[in-house]
């Protein structure tokens, strides 16, 4: 599907010449009819001569409106420019052509309107002065046609001509993530709400569950409708109706973006490469107030000029543009700025919500460069600096297709510039970055603990500031790069053994002795260390309940046998029952059985302990 959008100036027959083409009159409020006057979006379809039909978008002319006109101009495949032949070209004529510009919109085509009141010789004049105008911009050279909405001449040839520049035009892409920027919610009795727009970047279905952004609203599409035939289906590049069940029409406001939960989030900061159009009138300036605009979004912001103190007429420059208010947008969209009275400049947003940048600064100009003109691969590089990123979620990422994106992936992977961590993907050089992160953690903290024989995953994980969804992957790397070892539930550099001085060796095995010979109660004085603990903990020697007592392991290994023995042929026991089993006192009968509880041999019940499920076979 495409769209074709109106512009062009107040009064110069926008309106009338869709009325004429398509049978529908496009002006939908009783003001615009009482006034002639065309203020908000009017929408209509066209069947071209191929069979192909098209939407049609009508956007006001009159300056008071600029930015309705910004609403309907978003995901425009063809620029249908209007000028009467009347009048010539005229002030908004030229701003709609300059946010044509800015816009990148794909095609044009120039519809000479009212020939019928001027001679064929003027509409030549006139004809001449719009090529000129053209010259330049992204509409130089485009087809102009004369017509006559009263007289109906040249509405074939208009069509026609629509038909012919739209086949040379590429169709919307499916990039796997539908949105539906909303420039129309209303109620309908007996079905509820109902929101419009043009749908970019994907597929919608009946029974889908959507979310608004900015707000995060829920509902899921009750139905669906196409030119008002219903569908169950809806491509990319359609303007649509969709009827949403779970939200309230008073909730929804233009702006909003209908998507699939959870890809699409409010954002507040957007880096832009930034053209001001030829006719500005005064440079716009670091740190202006200005208003942003994408699509249907609007909101009030500040500009910061990255590499300029103002940009002139015809001028480009980086910024960073900080908003008021939220608004949902992607990588790639194209946006607006509007200081209060005229178009100041508009271009392609790069990035969403990145840090603050500081103003020429050298190693982030060449990075926003990269992000606008820089290959797929380059992108793809510098999207995972500083971060892994799902594999499923790279395409939507660089704004290409899936299967251009697997591609790219493939042959980056093919020379190791990105690694695949169980459906996430890293760069070669953040893999590093972190794998040395986890070496230094791991040998850093073995330093300080040399009587440990590994490191506490958890440990590293946080000292090294690894994401958790990640930290198995990144792990398994590190190990088969030879950085780091498993031990059990730990980590270790390659061959570490802790090592006793002769002292500790000493004191370990009087420990063991003492420990040993009091049998079911040994002494709690005189510990060790906590290290020299642990480290006979590891080694098997001991059997620590945490609560100031410590059994010989052969010990302790006897103890949770008569428990368990005893309570295959019991229904529980309790503190006092062990205390008389084991000929000990109350201390150790409650360590014992809080430490069987903590290893899941057994659990509590009121004041008794039973026996766990499964322990049977196990002992």
């Amino acid at each position: 599907m495409y769209v074709v959008g109106t512009a062009g100036h107040v009064d110069h027959g926008k309106s009338t010449l869709v009325h004429a083409l398509t049978g529908i009159d496009p002006d939908r409020l009783r003001e615009e009819k009482e006034r002639g006057l065309t203020i908000e979006l009017g929408f209509a379809w066209l069947e071209l001569p191929s069979g192909r039909e098209v939407s049609i978008v009508d956007v006001p002319g009159h300056e008071r409106f600029i930015k309705n006109m910004l609403a309907g101009a978003g995901g425009v495949d063809l620029a249908l420019l209007v000028v009467a032949a009347d009048e010539g070209v005229m002030p908004q004529t030229r701003e709609h052509l300059a946010i044509l510009d800015l816009l990148d919109v794909p095609a044009g085509i120039v519809a000479l309107t009212k020939c019928d009141l001027v001679e064929e010789e003027y509409a030549g004049l006139v004809e001449a002065d719009v090529a000129d105008v053209l010259a330049g911009t992204r509409l130089a050279g485009a087809p102009i046609v004369r017509t006559s909405a009263a007289t109906r001449a040249g509405l074939d040839g208009l069509r026609a001509t629509i038909d012919d520049a739209l086949e040379r035009t590429p169709a919307k892409r499916d990039l796997g993530r539908p949105r539906l920027p909303i420039d129309r919610a209303f109620t309908i009795q007996g079905f509820g709400t109902v929101v419009t727009g043009t749908l970019l970047d994907g597929s919608l279905e009946i029974g889908q569950e959507v979310q608004l952004q900015p707000g995060g609203l829920r509902g899921r599409i009750r139905g669906l409708q196409r030119h008002r035939t219903k569908v169950q289906r809806l491509e990319p590049g359609t303007r649509a109706a969709v009827n949403i069940s779970g939200l309230k029409t008073e909730d929804i406001e233009r702006g909003m973006v209908l998507a699939l939960p959870g890809n699409l989030k409010p954002v507040r900061v957007v880096d832009v490469r930034l053209t001001a159009p030829r006719i500005l009138s005064h440079p716009l300036a670091h740190d202006a107030g200005v208003t942003l605009l994408s699509a249907t979004a609007e909101s009030e912001a500040k500009l910061r000029l990255l590499d300029a103190n103002a940009i002139g007429p015809g001028e480009s420059c980086w910024g960073q543009i900080v908003l008021e208010t939220p608004i949902a947008v992607l990588p790639r969209d194209h946006c607006i700025v509007r200081t209060p009275n005229e178009t100041a400049a508009g271009g392609v947003i790069v990035a969403v919500n990145a840090r603050r940048h500081r103003r020429n600064d050298a190693a982030t100009l060449p990075q926003l460069e990269r992000l606008l003109a820089g290959s797929p691969e380059e992108r793809l590089i510098d999207l995972l600096a500083s971060r892994p990123l799902a594999v499923g979620a790279i395409a939507t990422s660089l704004g290409i297709e899936p299967a251009e994106a697997a591609k790219v992936t493939a042959e980056a992977a093919a020379r190791a510039l990105v690694v695949e961590l169980g459906g996430m993907l890293a760069s070669g050089a953040w893999m590093n970055q972190a794998t040395s992160r986890i070496e230094g953690a791991t040998s850093n903290y073995l330093d300080l603990h040399p009587l440990r024989m590994a490191v506490p995953r958890e440990h590293i994980r946080s000292t090294a500031g690894i994401d958790a969804t990640v930290f198995d992957a990144i792990v398994a790397y590190a190990c088969s790069m030879g950085a780091i070892e498993e031990r059990g539930a730990g980590l270790a550099t390659p061959g570490w053994e802790p090592r006793l001085t002769p002292a500790q060796e000493a004191e370990a095995e009087r420990f063991l002795r003492t420990i040993g010979e009091g049998g079911y109660s040994p002494p709690t004085e005189g510990m060790p260390g906590d290290e020299l603990l642990a480290y006979l903990t590891e080694r098997g020697l001991i059997e620590n309940t945490g609560r100031g007592v410590v059994f010989d392991r052969e010990v302790y290994g006897e103890m949770v046998a008569k428990v368990v023995r005893h309570l295959e042929t019991h229904p529980q026991i309790t503190i006092a029952e062990v205390r008389d089993l084991f000929g000990t006192s109350r201390k150790y009968a409650q360590a014992l059985l809080e430490h069987l509880d903590a290893t899941k041999v057994t659990r509590r019940s009121g004041d008794a302990h039973v026996l766990r499920a499964g322990v049977e076979a196990r002992r």
